[in-house]
Formats: structure tokens, sequence, C-alpha cells
């Protein structure tokens, strides 16, 4: 009787073995197939991103030119802007290309590169072509973008008559025809933390001067010293124009910090607000304590039952 049920369960284990090996699983070899593979490459390059390069050239009144470049792409719907890409500027001209250098783009996907105008090749008909590429890499696809502009430059003069305050703002463009200057928007700006602020425009005459009012109330830093800004954007002979001017005309604001007096709407509340908070904080948790507290003595006084005697 033994040696059946030994062989009967002998039997089981073998059984359940056998199953057990048929659920594994098992990785099958198969020869290499070239065209699936090739199929898998396509998925791969078609998968990189195409990111787009916005570039613009700012000249400035400092004889001085501005490339920049934001480079971004649209991922999953979302355009989010590409940082610590290689930006390379270049200046083309009839034959060659000129590399200016290059910059790696920052948090917000942009790269500006300053250049002066003395390195620079003007064209022979008074124009001045530049070029920003990202070589790409195995994630992202290249993207370049190249603005031809003609030489120009803005004068900004600060004029002081009385308490009126005003801005002379002059269109200089080397060559270029008396009448080039007419009718230009200029715009006034000041220099502000994070982007400058309109405070006013104007067009420009046949001379290409036009005439703005400053506002006597802006705040500026220690000292009352502020930032003027007359700007040009997006012409399509001369991009984009700038020029600067710091003028002690604003309202001293100081930046440095001061302990301010104890207030309801300061970090420091008053003392009689403090010790109310912590008298009301003491009271409701120490009713909770209390509350605890008897519990637990309550559950210790709780009466045993008696044991019952057995007789024997």
């Amino acid at each position: 009787m033994k040696e059946v049920f030994i062989k009967s369960a002998f039997r089981k284990i073998l059984r359940y073995g056998w199953m057990l090996l048929l659920c594994l699983p098992v990785n099958l070899f198969a020869q290499t197939d070239s065209a699936a593979t090739k199929e898998t490459e396509t998925k791969e390059e078609a998968s990189l991103i195409s990111p787009s390069l916005d570039f613009i050239v700012v000249q400035k009144s400092d004889n001085t030119i501005d490339l920049k470049a934001t480079v971004k792409a649209k991922i999953k719907g979302t355009f989010l802007n590409l940082r610590l890409l290689k930006i390379t500027f270049l200046q083309v001209s009839d034959t060659t290309e000129k590399n200016l250098g290059f910059i790696i783009t920052d948090e917000r996907g942009k790269a500006t590169l300053n250049v002066k105008n003395e390195a620079l090749i003007m064209a022979k008909d008074g124009s001045l072509n530049f070029k920003a590429s990202f070589a790409g890499n195995k994630q992202r696809e290249t993207a370049d973008g190249e603005v031809t502009v003609k030489k120009a430059q803005l004068q900004i003069t600060p004029v002081k008559e009385d308490s009126l305050l005003t801005v002379k703002v002059k269109f200089v463009a080397p060559g270029a025809a008396d009448s080039a200057g007419k009718d230009l928007t200029i715009g006034i700006f000041v220099n502000r933390s994070f982007n400058p602020l309109k405070i006013g425009e104007g067009t420009t005459d046949e001379n290409g001067e036009v005439t703005v009012e400053i506002p006597a109330n802006l705040p500026g830093d220690d000292k009352g010293n502020i930032t003027l800004l007359a700007k040009i954007d997006e012409n399509e002979n001369y991009g984009n124009l700038e020029a600067s001017v710091t003028q002690q005309w604003g309202i001293p604001v100081s930046d440095k910090q001061v302990d301010q007096p104890r207030a309801l709407w300061s970090v420091h509340p008053p003392i009689w607000m403090l010790v109310t908070f912590i008298a009301l904080m003491v009271i409701v948790w120490g009713h909770f304590l209390v509350i605890v507290y008897e519990l637990f003595r309550l559950r210790k006084e709780e009466p045993h039952q008696p044991n019952p005697i057995t007789n024997t």
C-alpha cells in the first residue's frame, strides 16, 4: 500500500513538472531580416525632433550688432524651449562664410552673440548677411536661419527743458537716400528687471527724426537713474535697431532690504497675536491630551472577570 502511494505521488510530481516547463517563456532564435532592420532604422530616424530656429539681428547705437537665436520644438503637442544646444553664427559674403563664434542656448532656448561692426565685411550692395546654424545630434535634426539687413543706426539724445523731459531720436543709414528714414515708427521704452516697458512712440519726419515726451514719475534705482531705449522692430530693410541712454530722471527707489515694523500685513506679526495664537493652540491640544489620558486610565481600571473555581 505504501509503495502504491509513493508511485502515485511521484507520477503527479512529474506531471506538474512538465506542465510548469511548458508554461516557461522560451527565446526563439531566427535569422535577422534585413528589411525589418531597415524599417526599424527608418522609424528611429523619423522619431528625431525637428527644432525651429528663430533668428533676428539687432543693430545697436554703440557700433555693435546682437545676433539672437531662439530654438524651440513641438513635442507632444507643446512647444518647448531647447537648452544646452550649440548655435554657430556666420557672416555670409559673396564667396565665403566667416565664422563669428558660437553660443550655448540657455534655459529659455536663447543664444545671443555680440559682434563689432569693425569685424564685419559689407557686401557690394551695402548689406550684411548673417546665418545661425544648429548642426543637430542623435536626438534632433539640423536647423538654421538667415537674415540680411542694410547697415543703419539710431541716435538717441535726452533733452530737459524746465520740467519737460523728452528724448530726440534720429535714424541714420550710411549711403541711403534722404527719404529712407521717413515715416518710421520708433518705440520708446524704459528698461525693467524682466522686459522693457513701453512708455511712448512716434513717427519720424522727413529728416528721420522724432521727439517723444518722457513721464517724470518713473521709478529708478537708488540714485534715480533710468535707462531709456529707442527701438525699431522688424523693419524689412534694416531689421531691428536699438539705442539706449541712461539719465537721472527717475524717482529714487532703494533696493536694500530693511526690517519692517511688526504689523498684521508683514512677516513679523505683533506680539499680542503670537501670544494669543500660542495660548489657543495649548488649550486645544491640551484637551486632546487629557481625553487620551482619560481613555488609557479607564482601560486600566476596567474590572476583570473572576476565574471560575473548579472542583477536583
